[in-house]
């Protein structure tokens, strides 16, 4: 009895203790409401694991952040490229009117024609000097869009990746988010099937806010009030 009687006493003290569920996520909320947005999603990925082996992780890393600054504008060809300045700690963000679709690259779909309102702005190739791992130029953009579908999926966007990247596992992101990437010169109809398609569904404008930092990328979607 007594011993029953001190877990009582314990409960009603962990009771009365402050529960910090979701605190993170309510932290940034705070942030972002101070702003005048809303914050509806937010995913965030490793860039250390991207792949088991050291040399070719390193690829799919730079050629992640390489995409992130063509998106940016701070490169638009290969002599743009300062590797020291790409891979330091950044932030980034683009808005999204409503009714207005995000496309990881140019070559889309027939029903998305006229609705592009932003791209990646990169063909993911030797020429814009992404790098290989002896595979194919580009390896490690499929998972930039992943992360990107993932958190669209999140926040309630219409979202459509038509062909998964099922063939080989995306670290930290779910099977059903994987978005496989492909654009090469003259196979617009296949480039359009490898690609992703954001809609802003929302009736306001949102934007994508993009953060890199401890080896860690971040992409957060928010809501004007």
């Amino acid at each position: 009895m007594q011993l029953m009687s001190n877990i009582g006493k314990n409960i009603q003290i962990l009771a009365l203790l402050p529960i910090p569920l979701f605190s993170n996520f309510g932290q940034f909320n705070q942030i972002f409401d101070q702003r005048g947005e809303h914050l509806i999603a937010q995913k965030e990925f490793s860039l250390s694991n991207r792949y088991p082996v050291a040399s070719v992780n390193d690829v799919f890393k730079n050629n992640i952040l390489l995409n992130l600054a063509y998106m940016e504008g701070k490169v638009s060809k290969q002599s743009d490229i300062k590797w020291d300045e790409i891979t330091k700690p950044f932030s980034y963000e683009f808005r999204l009117d409503p009714n207005a679709t995000f496309a990881f690259h140019e070559d889309v779909q027939d029903k998305y024609q006229g609705r592009v309102e932003k791209t990646t702005n990169a063909h993911f190739n030797a020429q814009e000097g992404f790098k290989t791992d002896g595979y194919l130029f580009g390896d490690g953009v499929c998972h930039l869009a992943s992360l990107i579908y993932w958190a669209a999926k999140q926040a309630g966007l219409e979202a459509e990746a038509p062909t998964n990247h099922d063939f080989m596992k995306i670290p930290d992101v779910p099977k059903e988010y994987g978005v496989s990437i492909y654009n090469t010169p003259g196979s617009k109809q296949s480039n359009a099937q490898q690609n992703l398609y954001v809609t802003n569904n929302k009736g306001k404008p949102i934007s994508f806010k993009f953060e890199y930092a401890d080896e860690k990328v971040k992409v957060s979607i928010v809501e004007e009030n």
